[in-house]
């Protein structure tokens, strides 16, 4: 006798219960002391041997992609006779490149092993960076800019996918969240490394705008090297891991918590443009990857344009860049507190939904108000509801992707569309607006403000697949091995 929708919804959950109690390792149920000890210990090892390494790369990816705006207030365009216009349409060059390479850098990934790619990827981004110390004029500012994107596109979708085969899915928001501080940690380094750089002044025949690009990238080149050395190409690699956590960490990879279908399963699947196609035509790709989009005007406005804001407001050169270290710094500690919360309750767009608010406060209050005070103020709440949405964000779309092309496309996509934002933040933010800026603001609120609504049906079409899963209407993908696995819950 067929079973009617809430009898099936009832029988598919004892299902579930039933085999987790049969084999709970397999689905993150620890039940013994031993297990416990293993799992400490191996969250250890990976948190203290991987994210370093990743929050290198990452810091010095953007201290390569933002140092530009640093070296604008040491007379980049004057001594390169570039006017405004055509400083714009170098960094537009940029993101226009660096999007270009996201899709296909991951797509490589997997031939080309991560232990050599994001480091290769690292040092060439280095050597071209170092090369923007000795430009002349616009031309070679663009051409030199265009290639730096090239090169630096791969490193960030790369990294999630990387980590998405070796956390299970409640793990990796926090992860992300862990080596994306580095983001909002470089805006601070950075600041402070500019400063000091400045201070070599014209010593060897260079001004201290040349010194920024030749020193941090030199800088890259030697983590590049770092990670070469350090990082693993997966579990079964790690160097650092004694067998029996090797085989504990694969095993646990194994189940509905995970990011994967399988590690085996992965490992032995073969390049299909059907999964590419699944990747690239989902819902959930394009709801969150145009949300992100919004958020990365944002922070792509914050990094390139915060030292010019600030100087617009009375401070010299100096003062900017250490002005602009605090923000950046609290931002960091947020990042990681609400990464931490979304981990610990599972969701990842329901915490979207209370942090972007956050940002979106202190744009409508920067782009309205003139009292400078009360402006900086505001930083603090634009650094910190735009950072703290990035790990969600990020991990939610790699949570809900199994298969490893499926997820390599679908995250590389999300990246690529969501750094077209790039482009708003060049055009948007001319000089003549400073320094109240409130076309600027008022644009990227709007963008906020619409990404909020996207996230929000996101979640009510995580909502709908999860419980048509439960009442059986997803039954006829059984064994397909993939997200569409009536037991593959996708996180909301």
């Amino acid at each position: 006798m067929a079973l009617s929708s809430e009898e099936t919804e009832k029988q598919t959950g004892r299902d579930i219960d039933e085999l987790e109690k049969k084999e709970p390792r397999l689905h993150g149920g620890i039940v013994t002391e031993d297990e416990k000890r293993l799992l400490r210990g191996l969250l250890w090892k990976l948190d203290t041997r991987i994210l370093p390494v990743l929050a290198l790369l990452f810091l010095c990816s953007f201290l390569d992609r933002t140092n530009v705006g640093n070296a604008r207030l040491y007379n980049l365009e004057k001594d390169t006779g570039m006017t405004d216009h055509q400083y714009d349409i170098g960094l537009a060059v940029f993101y226009a490149t660096y999007i270009i390479s996201e899709v296909p850098s991951n797509l490589v990934l997997k031939w080309a092993t991560p232990r050599v790619w994001l480091p290769f990827l690292t040092c060439a981004w280095g050597i071209i960076s170092m090369c923007l110390g000795f430009i002349q004029n616009f031309a070679g500012f663009a051409s030199v800019r265009a290639i730096l994107g090239l090169a630096e596109g791969g490193l960030l979708p790369g990294m999630v996918l990387y980590l998405s085969g070796i956390y299970t899915r409640g793990e990796l928001a926090l992860r992300i969240g862990l080596f994306y501080t580095a983001a909002s940690l470089s805006g601070a380094f950075g600041g402070l490394l500019a400063r000091g750089l400045a201070e070599i002044g014209t010593r060897g025949g260079l001004s201290s705008w040349r010194w920024i690009f030749v020193i941090e990238g030199l800088l890259t080149v030697v983590a590049s090297a770092i990670a070469f050395l350090l990082l693993p190409n997966g579990l079964a690699n790690a160097r650092f891991l004694t067998p029996e956590e090797k085989e504990y960490a694969i095993t646990r990879l194994q189940g509905p918590n995970s990011n994967s279908s399988g590690v085996e399963n992965e490992v032995a699947e073969k390049f299909s443009w059907k999964e590419v196609y699944r990747g690239a035509f989902s819902l959930q790709t394009w709801f969150t990857a145009c949300a992100y989009f919004g958020i990365l005007a944002g922070l792509y406005s914050f990094g390139l344009f915060l030292p010019t804001i600030i100087a617009a407001l009375g401070y010299t050169a100096n003062e900017a860049q250490l002005w602009s270290v605090i923000p950046y710094a609290v931002a960091a500690v947020i990042t990681v507190i609400i990464a931490f919360i979304s981990d610990r309750m599972k969701v990842r767009g329901i915490i979207m939904l209370f942090t972007l608010p956050i940002a979106i406060v202190g744009y409508a209050v920067i782009a309205n108000v003139t009292n400078a005070k009360v402006k900086y103020g505001m930083t603090f709440l634009m650094a910190t509801g735009l950072y703290s949405s990035v790990p969600p964000v990020l991990g939610w779309l790699s949570n809900n992707s199994a298969g490893h092309y499926k997820r390599a496309t679908a995250s590389a996509l999300q990246l690529a569309i969501a750094n077209c934002g790039g482009f708003v933040t060049v055009f948007i933010y001319p000089k003549k607006q400073g320094p109240q800026y409130h076309k600027g603001h008022t644009i990227i609120l709007g963008l906020l403000c619409g990404g909020w609504f996207l996230i929000l049906f996101n979640v009510l079409h995580v909502a709908r697949i999860n419980r048509d899963k439960r009442r059986g209407k997803h039954d006829h993908h059984i064994g397909t091995g993939d997200d569409r696995e009536p037991g593959f819950r996708l996180v909301m």
